[in-house]
């Protein structure tokens, strides 16, 4: 499970995606600037800590503040939803409909049984990790967009620490991932293209939680 992730705004890569204008990095930086290098955790009804991430738009994706979980009938669902198994999207292709493309440095995992926890990040580059997304309404009213990080098995040198990651998308496959038919297929492509990242992913020991 993917509880928390970071995001610096010192980022040494842009290539999230390809062709990204100045005023999509630029947005994703002033976001992380005011989060002061916090960790991204899932939203809460009371702190409703909104994160970016890219949507489908034409001509190009669009940024916004999303909701990490999904809402039911007003409230947080009460099954768990920060995350997604790739492996039911790939035998229930209907929940790709919505998708995005989350921003990110870094994410952690705690391994257990030490309870020792660890960062995992691609030497400080941008990356984005693969989410499903829902509309969802808050107890007030207020609607928003929810999200959901797909995740899947990780490889044999990082599954000792933790035996899920998430789905990587390379530059290169972003608006496949956002714009494509919501298919088996589509999850199958996402999955080849995530194992060429993943090869970068490094993990390193924590001194404490995040």
């Amino acid at each position: 499970m993917c509880a928390s992730y970071g995001l610096d705004p010192r980022f040494s890569d842009q290539q999230l995606i390809e062709e990204a204008d100045d005023e999509l990095m630029e947005g994703i930086r002033a976001w992380a600037r005011r989060n002061a290098d916090e960790a991204v955790r899932p939203t809460g009804r009371l702190l409703r800590n909104l994160n970016p991430i890219l949507l489908p738009s034409d001509p190009a994706p669009l940024l916004e503040e999303a909701w990490w979980g999904f809402l039911i009938d007003g409230r947080p669902s009460r099954f768990p939803s920060i995350n997604t198994r790739s492996e039911r999207l790939q035998e229930h292709p209907g929940g790709l409909r919505g998708r995005a493309i989350v921003p990110a440095t870094r994410w952690f995992e705690m391994q257990k049984p030490s309870k020792t926890w660890h960062e995992f990040a691609l030497d400080g580059a941008l990356f984005g990790m693969a989410a499903v997304t829902q509309r969802g309404r808050a107890e007030d009213g207020s609607w928003f967009t929810c999200y959901s990080i797909v995740m899947q098995p990780a490889p044999e040198r990082l599954a000792g620490i933790h035996d899920r990651m998430p789905v990587l998308i390379p530059a290169g496959f972003a608006n496949d991932w956002l714009t494509g038919e919501p298919t088996r297929e589509l999850m199958d492509e996402a999955l080849l293209a995530s194992s060429d990242a993943t090869r970068w992913v490094q993990a390193a020991t924590m001194t404490s939680a995040p």
